[in-house]
């Protein structure tokens, strides 16, 4: 008998996702990620949960829909992680016309499904806030709605809960071997340890490397049926005050995101290249850097350059190839392939996805394996995540609540404390009574205690773990403060 009911190769979103939702049917489920949780195209995201406004000229309507359908699932699921986001906008005579764009958002709206998020409004620049930062050319505009998460977050808290259903989530371990007969024999090595596993079906969830995997690891050659999409992003400090998002249209056809980040900073994205090499390598170019600053600068009467670049980052897409020819033109929806050939174990690998369409891919790969766990039911539509269990709108009320239990917090730090864990902030600073409670403050306002419920409770390991993929603290620590976190978090081990 096998050891497990399912085994899933890949720990970002879509993994994660499929672990969740299998380990919640009372399925037996292992999932095994090389790296850290999210360390892929997964933390490397515009972060946005949308419909994708853009696809709709691409005919798109099936992937827009569904992935609007999502939008207000997730909000109520993380309303710690998730947040409504406006995006304005401006119309640029240059480009696509006004009627044009207005009957786009028409069409956005009314698929969208809508019961939270408010609808489009025209907007007169001149006079509104949002036309402010603006060059003087631009009078009108739109504003619309969609939302913005924190995206490393969601794949790790996902785990979390596929594996207080049962789950085994294995990180920093590798597949080295699949062999196939009546189930899966998994060969996995973690940090040179030797073990093995067996299960019933695997799928292969491994993004940018699906077809890498099934090569060498489960030598499976099939036909090429990936295309690697490089998008990278730059985060600038603030271009304006409001707490809006632009989408800018620039003169290549593409669109590129202004949206607030982390407080003080404006994050840019994105590019759209295709890409070969190792997805493990990939870095923006300063062709790419220039290119967002071009269009942030036909925009906006300040101007950047990429000396004002505090961060940049890519990620790769997994795009499912249909024969398009341009990156932007690739269908943005997942396929899922299933091999049950008789006699042999099930495998089923994952192509594309977005962000956005997490839930509903692990949905549909429990359906597509449902002849082999046919007592299973979907369930996540109107499930929360760890610490999402509280209505849509009430973080303020929480972050209230956090500071009369805790009054020795700062605004900021209880803003940021909910913002990461919602409704279980309590496990975090558990029966804290004054600051030194928490222990060693190891850079900003992150405190041993924090550190250490992140090694405990969400498979953190190693200094990049936190500053990048549980936080983003990366962009306020120094060397020396990030050194001190390696040694504190080695020590506790």
């Amino acid at each position: 008998m096998a050891d497990f009911d399912l085994a899933i190769i890949g720990g970002g979103i879509n993994g994660a996702g499929i672990a969740r939702d299998a380990a919640g049917r009372g399925l037996k489920v292992v999932l095994v990620e090389q790296n850290d949780l999210a360390s892929g195209t997964s933390s490397a995201s515009s972060k946005l949960i949308h419909g994708g406004l853009r696809y709709l000229e691409h005919g798109a309507f099936r992937l827009v829909r569904a992935a609007l359908s999502e939008r207000e699932v997730l909000l109520r699921m993380a309303p710690h992680l998730i947040r409504p986001l406006r995006f304005v906008l401006p119309l640029d005579a240059s480009s696509r016309s006004a009627f044009v764009l207005r009957l786009g958002l028409l069409v956005y709206d009314l698929i969208g499904r809508r019961e939270i998020l408010p609808g489009t409004r025209a907007l007169d620049l001149i006079t509104d806030a949002a036309g402010q930062p603006l060059q003087r050319r631009f009078h009108r505009g739109y504003e619309y709605s969609d939302c913005f998460a924190d995206d490393a977050r969601l794949v790790v808290l996902n785990a979390v809960d596929a594996a207080e259903s049962g789950a085994v989530i294995r990180t920093r371990t590798r597949c080295v071997r699949a062999e196939r007969a009546g189930e899966w024999r998994l060969i996995l090595n973690a940090r040179g340890a030797r073990d093995v596993v067996t299960a019933r079906v695997l799928v292969n969830a491994a993004g940018a490397w699906v077809e890498t995997v099934g090569e060498t690891v489960l030598r499976q050659p099939g036909p090429r049926r990936l295309r690697l999409d490089k998008g990278s992003h730059i985060a600038v400090p603030r271009l304006y005050d409001h707490d809006r998002a632009y989408i800018l249209q620039a003169v290549d056809g593409r669109v590129v995101f202004a949206i607030p980040f982390q407080d003080d900073l404006t994050l840019i994205g994105t590019t759209d290249r295709s890409f070969s090499g190792d997805p493990a390598e990939v870095t923006p170019t300063g062709e790419e850097i220039n290119y967002l600053c071009g269009v942030i600068n036909a925009y906006f009467r300040s101007t950047i350059v990429a000396a004002d670049v505090v961060w940049a980052f890519a990620g790769v897409r997994s795009l499912y190839d249909d024969g398009a020819r341009k990156p932007q033109d690739i269908g943005r929806d997942y396929a899922l392939v299933l091999d049950k050939s008789f006699g042999v174990a099930p495998l089923l690998a994952v192509y594309g996805a977005k962000l956005t369409t997490f839930r509903r891919l692990a949905e549909d790969v429990l359906a597509r394996l449902s002849h082999f766990f046919p007592r299973s039911r979907p369930w996540t539509a109107t499930s929360s995540l760890p610490g999402g269990d509280f209505v849509y709108d009430g973080a303020p009320t929480l972050i209230d609540g956090t500071r009369r239990r805790w009054p020795f917090l700062a605004e900021g730090h209880a803003h940021r404390l909910v913002g990461a864990y919602g409704t279980r902030v309590d496990q975090v600073l558990q029966a804290a009574t004054c600051l030194d409670d928490l222990g060693e403050r190891l850079g900003a306002d992150l405190t041993a205690a924090e550190v250490r419920y992140l090694m405990a409770k969400e498979w953190a390991q190693a200094a990049d773990d936190v500053l990048w993929r549980r936080s983003k603290f990366g962009l306020r620590f120094s060397q020396a403060e990030r050194a001190a976190l390696e040694r504190f978090m080695a020590a506790g081990k």
